[in-house]
């Protein structure tokens, strides 16, 4: 009976155990079945003459299981990923691949943000136009979907987005990098804020930061502090014998606080009950298409084509930069996927002459901004507004425009978003200084403000020594007044 018990202990055993190595439940989704041909069993051992006969046992009864009551299992609740989710946050959940930092920082960035539920619902609802093209470029190319939330970091989704560093738009790209990666940048238009020329931009950058890492968080860091600062403190942990992950990079606090502040965010996306987050379900189809049958239009009148006001126009369409849009600069506009039939329609009832009610203006030498408003109908804030002019300057550009008439041409004043200038590139000076030269008398030659002047130079103006300036790539500085030739008395003023 002792023998009896055992085997039926063994069988039992054999039973609720997997097979050694194998996990005793897989994932229905992500591994599929796989059939495995039971190998042959192996030809009995010959046997040994020396060994006696081993008796004959009794037979089994049949097995009727374990005596005691089992509890059965909870059943697996399978993910079904052959439908689309119907909500865009799903979608984007399901494709997270970038490992998940779990530090003070990320704890401490996502407590600022889930006490902040009105900035959030402001970004979340700017994001809503946006994000479905976002997310299909991600997927398209199979990078992850934190990506897309990105925009939330650099701008909180605001495609005007403008920063000291000269960055602009969604991806927040400065002037060097966007010329790098095609991003066109002109008098009419500027590609940092195109949605669609910059997304792709931006994801051809960071696919590129990460085939040089092979790390997402490397990549990132990159992206925020530049690829060659973070070459830079890879190589020296290397050198010091340390690792070179991004938790291990010496690195400046803003890119410190990055990669922490994007995993709040996904914190809170993925979950986002806990935090008291109402997160609206998005619609998973395309928000806007790409209209390219284009012809010089003016912006009001393109906008209300589309059945749609000049905001909702310029929020798809951030990248313009004058009230004329010039197809032979950007042949194409983004419209509303339910209003391109409504625009193409009312297009080609109109002619060319009256898509137009501005015209390019070339200034004459002698002409001031005063005098060129006046001839076309205008205020003179009113003409440096639409032509980005500073309303402190005086400086009359060589390009400008101006109404065709001022019978025709829509004089009402655009969004405050719509024109902001094209941003200026700077660049370090150096200046020795000389005697009876202060900070003042060099930041007023150089026409920058003397506060930045001590900024840049705390140890003041020493006779002999260079200062440092940032100054306009076009700057240069005033000429000096020419020494009147002795003997000649000076042409009398009045």
């Amino acid at each position: 009976m002792r023998l009896l018990a055992l085997l039926v202990a063994l069988l039992i055993a054999g039973c609720a155990t997997p097979p050694s190595g194998k996990p005793a439940t897989t994932d229905d989704e992500t591994a599929p079945q796989a059939v495995i041909e039971k190998p042959a069993a192996p030809p009995p051992a010959a046997p040994t003459p020396q060994a006696a006969a081993p008796k004959p046992a009794a037979p089994l009864p049949p097995f009727e299981g374990p005596r005691a009551a089992v509890e059965p299992r909870e059943p697996i609740a399978l993910v079904d990923r052959t439908t689309p989710p119907a909500d865009l946050w799903q979608r984007i959940r399901q494709g997270f691949q970038i490992p998940d930092v779990d530090n003070a920082i990320v704890r401490e960035k996502t407590v600022y943000y889930a006490a902040r539920p009105e900035y959030l619902q402001r970004i979340f609802d700017r994001s809503k136009m946006y994000l479905y093209h976002i997310v299909d470029q991600l997927e398209s190319r199979g990078m992850p979907t934190e990506i897309a939330l990105l925009p939330m970091v650099e701008s909180a989704f605001n495609p005007m987005a403008y920063s000291r560093a000269h960055a602009s738009g969604l991806w927040q790209f400065i002037p060097g990098t966007g010329k790098r990666f095609e991003l066109q940048q002109n008098w009419w238009y500027d590609g940092r804020r195109d949605i669609v020329d910059s997304t792709t931009a931006a994801l051809d950058y960071l696919q590129y930061l990460y085939d040089m890492y092979g790390d997402w968080q490397l990549a990132l860091a990159s992206y925020n502090w530049g690829e060659n600062a973070v070459a830079r403190a890879i190589a020296k942990n290397k050198q010091q014998g340390k690792q070179t992950d991004y938790a291990h990079l010496t690195m400046p606090l803003e890119t410190r606080h990055y990669l922490p502040k994007l995993q709040a965010l996904k914190n809170i996306i993925n979950n986002p009950e806990p935090f008291g987050i109402v997160l609206d379900p998005i619609p998973n189809q395309p928000y806007f298409v790409a209209y390219t049958k284009l012809r010089d239009i003016d912006v009001r009148l393109a906008a209300k084509l589309a059945d749609m006001s000049v905001d909702q126009f310029i929020a798809l369409n951030p990248g313009f930069s004058r009230p004329l849009i010039r197809a032979s600069v950007t042949p194409r506009i983004v419209l509303p996927a339910d209003k391109v039939e409504t625009f193409h329609e009312n297009l080609q009832k109109l002619d060319e002459q009256s898509l137009v009610s501005w015209k390019s203006y070339y200034p004459k030498k002698g002409e001031t901004l005063e005098s060129i408003a006046k001839k076309h109908g205008m205020t003179v804030s009113h003409l440096k507004e639409v032509n980005g002019i500073s309303q402190r300057s005086r400086t009359v550009p060589s390009l400008i425009v101006v109404p065709v008439s001022t019978r025709t041409a829509d004089m009402g004043k655009l969004p405050i978003m719509y024109a902001p200038p094209i941003p200026i590139t700077y660049r370090k000076i150096y200046h020795t200084v000389k005697p009876g030269e202060t900070l003042a008398s060099i930041a007023k030659r150089y026409r920058v403000s003397a506060e930045d002047m001590k900024q840049w130079n705390p140890k003041g103006a020493v006779v002999g020594q260079r200062v440092t300036m940032e100054v306009r790539s076009t700057a240069k500085p005033k000429p000096k007044p020419r020494p009147q030739p002795k003997g000649k008395p000076k042409k009398n003023a009045g």
